[in-house]
C-alpha cells in the first residue's frame, strides 16, 4: 500500500510539473508571437548591414549591432571576445566557356578560401566526371593541365536535405585536393544546391598542405547540365579569372551577452554572425542569431529568473574557419566554467520540427518525455544525433548539445548563394523557431544539473 501510495503522489508531482512547464511554455509562445521582435531585428540586421564575411567591414558593423542589441534586449552584461579570424577576398572573377566555337559567360562563384588565377586568364580544356570514384580512377594524362569539372548533383532522394548535404559536401571541401594530386589546373564543382535555378552557391573549402592550391568554383544547376551535355558530345574550353585569396588574419569577436542564474553552471544558445559575401546571409545564419537573442528577451520580459546563468553567444567565423566556437570553447576551458548544455540555430528559420541531440541516453528519454509540451508547437522530433558546427567544441568538455531543426525542403535552394536575402524569411516561422528554442532553453535549464 505505501509502494503505491509514493508512486500515486510521483505521478501527481509529475502531472502538476507538466502542468505548470506547459503554462510556462504557452507565455513563452503568446510573447513572442504576439510581441517578437526576431523579425523586425533580422530585418534591420539584414538590410543596413548585409552579407558579413569575416574580417570584413560588415562583420565589425555587425559586431557593433548584436553588441547594442543584447544590451537593449535585458542583458545582465555584455562583452566582445576576441577571436583572429581568416582573411578571404573575393575580388573580381569571372569564367567564359567555349563550345562549338563560341564563348558563353557562365555565372559562377569562387568557393570560399580557394585562391584565384592572380588576375591572369587561365584558359583550359575542361573535362568532366560524374562522381568522385571516376575521378580517382582517371589516369593522370587525361587530367593533367586541364579544368576537372566535378558533375555530381545533390542527391533529391534524400527526404531530409542535411543528408544530401552531409553525401556532396566533400565535392566542395576536398574537391581541389583530388584534382591537383592528378595535374588538374582547376576545379568546377556543381552546386551543393537542390534548387533548380541558374544560382551558383560558394562555401568553404580547403587545401591540403601537400598540394598545389589551384582555383575552384561552383556554377549553378542548369549550367551545369548544359556543360555536361557539351563535355559529352565534344571538346569544351574554359577562360577562368579570379583574384580571390587569403590575406592573411584580422582580429574579430564573439558577441556574448547573460542573464545571470542563481546557481552554478552555463547554458548557452546561439548562432553564427559571420555569413559569405553574397546574398544578406538571412537564412545562414542572421535567422540564428535573433533567435537567440530573442530567448534572452523574452526570458527578461516575462521574469523569467532562471537558475543557470544563460549566455547568448554570436559566434564569430563559422563559416570559413570556425574560429568562435574554437575561441569560446577554450576560454570556457581556462576558467573551469561548468557548461550544462549547449543550443545552436544554423540550419535556417523555417518552421520548428525537433531538435537534434547529443547527450546521453538518459537525458535523451527525459527529453523524450517533454514531447506533450512541444507538441501544440509543432515540435517533435528528438531522434536525431547532433549538435551544431559552433557548439561542437564544448561537447569535448561533456556539455549536452541540440540543434534545432526546422523543415529543410527549402535551405539549399538558397544556401550560400546570392539568394539568402531577408525577403525569403517568414515572420511566422522564424518567431515560431524562437518560441521552441526559447522553450527548450527554459525546460533545459529546470531539469539539467
Amino acid at each position: 500500500m505505501k509502494k503505491l501510495l509514493c508512486l500515486c503522489l510521483g505521478l501527481l508531482a509529475a502531472t502538476a510539473h507538466a502542468q505548470s512547464d506547459s503554462a510556462i511554455v504557452k507565455k513563452i509562445s503568446d510573447e513572442i508571437l504576439l510581441r517578437g521582435e526576431a523579425y523586425e531585428n533580422l530585418r534591420v540586421l539584414c538590410k543596413t548591414i548585409g552579407h558579413r564575411l569575416s574580417g570584413s567591414p560588415q562583420q565589425d558593423k555587425a559586431i557593433a549591432w548584436g553588441q547594442a542589441l543584447l544590451e537593449r534586449s535585458g542583458a545582465d552584461k555584455v562583452w566582445l571576445q576576441p577571436v583572429t579570424v581568416p582573411k578571404w577576398i573575393r575580388g573580381e572573377e569571372s569564367l567564359k566557356v567555349k563550345y562549338e566555337g563560341k564563348w558563353q559567360t557562365i555565372p559562377m562563384l569562387s568557393l570560399g578560401n580557394s585562391e584565384g588565377t592572380e588576375g591572369k586568364v587561365l584558359t583550359a580544356e575542361i573535362v568532366c566526371f560524374n562522381n568522385m570514384e571516376e575521378l580517382n580512377a582517371a589516369p593522370e594524362a587525361k587530367v593533367k593541365g586541364k579544368i576537372v569539372f566535378m558533375n555530381y548533383a545533390f542527391r533529391q532522394e534524400f527526404v531530409k536535405t542535411f543528408d544530401g548535404y552531409s553525401d556532396i559536401a566533400s565535392y566542395r571541401f576536398n574537391g581541389a585536393n583530388v584534382a591537383s594530386r592528378k595535374g588538374a589546373a582547376g576545379l568546377i564543382i556543381r552546386s551543393l544546391s537542390t534548387g533548380l535555378e541558374d544560382v551558383p552557391h560558394t562555401g568553404s573549402m580547403r587545401y591540403d598542405d601537400d598540394v598545389r592550391k589551384i582555383p575552384a568554383i561552383a556554377i549553378g544547376n542548369s549550367t551545369a547540365d548544359a556543360l555536361a551535355k557539351w563535355c559529352k558530345a565534344g571538346k569544351a574550353e574554359a577562360a577562368l579569372q579570379s583574384t580571390c585569396g587569403m590575406k592573411g588574419t584580422a582580429l574579430s569577436y564573439n558577441v556574448i551577452g547573460e542573464l545571470q542564474g542563481q546557481k552554478e553552471g552555463f547554458i548557452v544558445v546561439g548562432g553564427h554572425l559571420d555569413s559569405w559575401d553574397v546574398g544578406e546571409g538571412a537564412q545562414d545564419d542572421g535567422a540564428g542569431c535573433v533567435q537567440s537573442i530573442e530567448v534572452l528577451r523574452t526570458f527578461k520580459q516575462l521574469g523569467l529568473q532562471p537558475k543557470h546563468t544563460i549566455r547568448v553567444v554570436l559566434y564569430a567565423n563559422e563559416e570559413n574557419g570556425a574560429r568562435g566556437g574554437v575561441t569560446y570553447a577554450d576560454s570556457a576551458k581556462a576558467r573551469k566554467e561548468k557548461h550544462v548544455f549547449a543550443l545552436e540555430s544554423d540550419e535556417g528559420g523555417y518552421t520548428p520540427r525537433g531538435f537534434s541531440l547529443k547527450v546521453s541516453a538518459a537525458d535523451r528519454d527525459k527529453i523524450r518525455n517533454w514531447k506533450s509540451i512541444f507538441m501544440p508547437l509543432g515540435v517533435y522530433d528528438f531522434e536525431e544525433e547532433g549538435g551544431g558546427v559552433d557548439i561542437g567544441p564544448l561537447g569535448k568538455t561533456g556539455c549536452r548539445l541540440a540543434g534545432l531543426q526546422p523543415d529543410s525542403q527549402r535551405y539549399f535552394d538558397m544556401h550560400h548563394s546570392r539568394r539568402d536575402v531577408f525577403e525569403d524569411v517568414n515572420k511566422r516561422e522564424l518567431h515560431l523557431g524562437a518560441v521552441a528554442m526559447t522553450s527548450f532553453i527554459y525546460m533545459a535549464d529546470q531539469y539539467f544539473d
